[in-house]
């Protein structure tokens, strides 16, 4: 049995789980409807039930959804269903937040005001599943609030989607893109030239990377081990790499696997000159 914290809505309920403690939020097409604070309900037919995670752990789940216009509450359970189409399986523990920063997108587009990310370009290469279904996000936030959300802004729920996907932090995500944002500018320093961001070797580098990273937070390693041919073949871009390992290790404050950089190497080699990789 369910007892009805607050009605958001017609078509949306904050709800105590009687039996586990937990606050639950059912959205669905009228299951709001008719309903009064302290009710108590069984299972509502056709509603789709969210787990509550807040944004700072000691926050009270009532006092974070009285803070958000429930149509936001609404809008992020459509684009959680939109992800759903495409993954199958997404963490429903992104509500809240996904929902809390949608509504601050709208209130700068209110306000005409944008909060700029300069990650977009490299998040939407690394996470092009995740990015294509923040596009469709960007629609229902149109068809629901009437509200027009920059590409940052679609590059910000990206991550809030890929969070779902994964056991990453929406910042902890932002700081690894941040992280290979810098490592293709180094790399681009070093070789004078701007890398082809439309090329499938870019792509594969920039995952690369992203990999690269999880690995080394988790004290992995690749059992490839390519330094001795890149750097009898191709030494700059085995410096290259090499640059791009030291900035990765003070970035993150751990230790780069050795072999690491011979296989970053060839896939910058890929990039600058794929005849010869």
């Amino acid at each position: 049995m369910y007892r009805i914290i607050k009605v958001l809505n017609n078509n949306g309920l904050l709800v105590y789980h009687n039996e586990t403690g937990r606050e639950l939020i059912f959205l669905g097409s009228g299951v709001g409807f008719g309903k009064k604070p302290t009710q108590q309900v069984t299972e509502i037919p056709g509603a789709k039930v969210y787990s509550l995670v807040t944004r700072r752990k000691e926050q009270s789940v009532l006092k974070v959804v009285n803070g958000i216009r429930p149509e936001f509450i609404e809008v992020a359970g459509r684009i959680i269903e939109e992800a759903e189409s495409v993954f199958q399986e997404i963490s429903h523990d992104i509500l809240l937040p996904m929902a809390d920063h949608i509504a601050l997108a709208a209130k700068r587009a209110e306000e005409n005001r944008q909060i700029p990310n300069p990650f977009t370009p490299d998040i939407r290469v690394l996470f092009a599943k995740e990015y294509a279904v923040a596009l469709r996000g960007r629609d229902i936030i149109r068809e629901m609030t009437g509200y027009e959300i920059t590409d940052d802004e679609v590059g910000f729920i990206t991550l809030h989607i890929h969070a779902g996907l994964s056991d990453e932090q929406v910042s902890d995500t932002l700081n690894t893109t941040r992280i290979i944002n810098e490592g293709i500018s180094m790399i681009e320093r070093t070789f004078h030239r701007k890398l082809p961001e439309d090329s499938l070797a870019y792509t594969r580098l920039m995952s690369h990377l992203y990999y690269m990273v999880a690995r080394t937070r988790r004290g992995e390693s690749t059992n490839v081990d390519f330094n001795d041919f890149i750097f009898a073949n191709y030494p700059k871009t085995g410096d290259a790499a090499a640059e791009v390992c030291r900035y990765m290790e003070g970035q993150l404050r751990k230790p780069v696997a050795k072999e690491e950089i011979g296989f970053l190497a060839i896939h910058i080699q890929r990039v600058i000159a794929p005849e010869t990789a």
